[in-house]
């Protein structure tokens, strides 16, 4: 038995909740997060992001410029989901797939983290089942 944690863009959410449905994912808990990754180090996907962000934002405001910069930076956290899911061994490598063709973008940066730890029991409340069974 694993858990499967994976913190996705926002904009992602619909897509990860059908594609966690789709693959048969007995069940999963989305919560609101905050956090960022690593930073970016290339220079010329910094300038190409700024770039895009910039006309996104279509003026010329010294405080959207300011928020761009903290976003890229480095000191300005991300609005994210993180998805729990619960899962049998055999599932885990077919759900973590999903979660990676529902999210993987061409931006080269933040299409989220995946992270698969054991899990020593589960157990259903109405039931009382544990192990596997609770799943």
């Amino acid at each position: 038995m694993k858990e499967i944690i994976a913190v996705v863009r926002i904009n992602k959410v619909s897509a990860t909740k059908k594609a966690l449905v789709q693959v048969g994912a007995a069940g999963f808990t989305a919560l609101k997060v905050m956090g960022r990754g690593r930073l970016v180090e290339d220079k010329a996907v910094i300038a190409e992001r700024r770039a895009t962000l910039l006309a996104l934002a279509q003026k010329d405001d010294y405080n959207t410029e300011k928020l761009i910069t903290k976003f890229l930076d480095g000191t300005r956290l991300f609005p994210r989901r993180m998805f729990t899911v619960l899962a049998h061994d055999e599932d885990v490598p077919k759900i973590v797939a999903a979660i990676i063709e529902a999210n993987k973008t061409d931006y080269n940066v933040g299409d989220g983290k995946i992270f698969v730890l054991p899990v020593l029991d589960a157990v259903r409340v109405r039931t009382k089942e544990s192990g596997d069974a609770a799943i």
